[in-house]
């Protein structure tokens, strides 16, 4: 997986310009999934997602530098547990410590192959340290002589090619992380050079006069203060990490077609950036395409169709309970999302009728990007329903309006379409046991219907098959049920 690099900077997303053709390679041989999305548009979050299976708002982290709570398990723990060799290799950013983690193995990965970022920073000297944040030019690179081995993706890359040489005869599962091409985009020739003179094409959403947008997005694009009515941007340096990036992962995978020719490979980001999409410089409380759309392709010979394409709405939020079934394990019912593995040798198969998408938080050291924001997003697929929680509330058909230009939240000939979406974002916090639900998420100006009431049930703690059984409040018994009637 990569950092920052969302489907519309990928070549097999429509965008050949990237140069990306080892990933495009994936997904010629595979499955590519056209409207897979992040579970939560930031890096910690997102990532909390992915490797749990549980929703930021259930796992603790619900912001940057916020850790899992201590009852999460990961899929490393869950599969350890049965005899999977499990290695992460690569940027963690789920243990609370800072941006580049605390260097130390968390339970269920194999500490002889953990290298997040901080191990990278320590096998440097300080001033190879400072080089590695603070070049951000192509000029710096050439001035520094900046290699390959130089950068965190080679020496991933190098970690994991000798995990596939020593372990591709057992069942294993193994993460490779690329914090590439995440600021501040290091890489060394030709890719520094590559997009020197490139302009990447925006469209007219980089002009969105914002009018019907709620005040948080309108607050945050004036105080970034970018360039607006631009039909193109530069960021030689991003795109240059992103071929750069596909390099890497081209070392990955040509290994695999060495060592583990048969093996299940699943490439995705965290999520993407904005790119002056709406007027805003990156992630964060927002829910348009470019920054939660993220590339997601599946290769698996005998099992994915070479060349298909997935149309339907995916999420991060199934890959753990998909590896449990690949490795024949129950998925416990407190995971979150569910098994897309139908979908994977059927590109007609529809894993989720909506996804959803959520954000809280941008980090909590810091309340750059409006501080606390809590979102909730439902998608089908073509239309996305975004509730604001302490801002105003955006509807959008994708079909019609992929640039998200006109918010359709007030238009009552979409009213039924916004009350189902409505509807399923209600379900989902009362049925995840969301922190955040309350009455707010159903009092919204648009909203004539109300259902909810002060005295709803008690929604206890799925079994997860490794703490013991939640007791009923009432009884002191094991609860037979999750969900309690409770009268106050």
């Amino acid at each position: 997986m990569t950092d920052t690099q969302g489907a519309n900077i990928v070549g097999c997303y429509g965008r050949p310009e990237m140069r990306t053709p080892h990933i495009d390679r994936l997904a010629a041989e595979g499955l590519r999934f056209d409207r897979a999305y992040t579970a939560s548009p930031v890096c910690g979050p997102a990532r909390s997602a992915l490797f749990t299976g549980t929703f930021p708002h259930t796992n603790g982290s619900w912001g940057n530098d916020m850790p899992l709570g201590a009852n999460i398990k990961t899929i490393g723990q869950r599969l350890n547990g049965h005899g999977v060799h499990t290695a992460y290799i690569g940027k963690w950013h789920l243990d609370g410590t800072d941006y580049f983690g605390n260097g130390r193995c968390p339970d269920g990965w194999d500490p002889r192959y953990w290298f997040d970022m901080r191990c990278y920073l320590e096998e440097m000297s300080d001033d190879d340290r400072m080089l590695s944040r603070q070049i951000e030019t192509a000029e710096g690179v050439h001035e520094h002589r900046i290699t390959e081995g130089f950068t965190f993706a080679h020496r991933c890359s190098d970690r994991a090619i000798g995990f596939l040489a020593g372990h591709h005869d057992e069942d294993f599962l193994l993460v490779v992380s690329y914090d590439e091409p995440h600021e501040p985009c290091l890489c060394p020739p030709p890719y520094c050079d590559m997009f020197a003179d490139f302009e990447y094409s925006l469209g007219p959403n980089a002009s969105d006069p914002l009018i019907d947008k709620p005040p948080h997005i309108r607050e945050w694009a004036e105080a970034a203060e970018l360039p607006r009515g631009l039909s193109s941007t530069r960021r030689p340096m991003y795109f240059g990490c992103n071929s750069f990036v596909d390099h890497e992962v081209g070392r990955v995978t040509e290994a695999i077609h060495r060592y583990a020719p048969d093996a299940l490979v699943i490439y995705t980001s965290d999520h993407g950036d904005p790119l002056s999409s709406h007027g805003l410089p990156s992630k964060g409380p927002a829910m348009y395409e470019e920054t939660t759309r993220i590339p997601f392709i599946v290769r698996w010979p005998g099992h994915t169709p070479a060349g298909s394409v997935n149309r339907h709405p995916a999420s991060h939020i199934d890959i753990v309970p998909t590896f449990l079934e690949v490795f024949g394990l129950t998925c416990p019912p407190f995971l979150e999302g569910r098994s897309m593995l139908s979908s994977f040798a059927d590109p007609r198969a529809r894993t989720n009728d909506i996804i959803f998408v959520e954000f809280n938080r941008y980090e909590a050291d810091h309340d750059s990007w409006g501080g606390l924001q809590p979102i909730r997003c439902a998608c089908d697929g073509r239309f996305k329903l975004v509730i604001n929680l302490l801002s105003t509330d955006e509807l959008y058909d994708l079909e019609n309006d992929p640039q998200e230009m006109t918010n359709l939240i007030e238009s009552e000939i979409h009213a039924e379409i916004r009350t189902r979406l409505h509807t399923a974002i209600l379900d989902w916090v009362n049925r995840t046991r969301d922190p955040f639900r309350g009455p707010a998420w159903e009092r919204r100006p648009w909203q004539t219907k109300r259902t909810l009431t002060w005295n709803g049930p008690m929604r206890l703690r799925p079994d997860d098959g490794y703490e013991r059984r939640v007791l009923d409040y009432g009884t002191g018994l094991e609860a037979a049920e999750f969900v309690i009637d409770l009268h106050l």
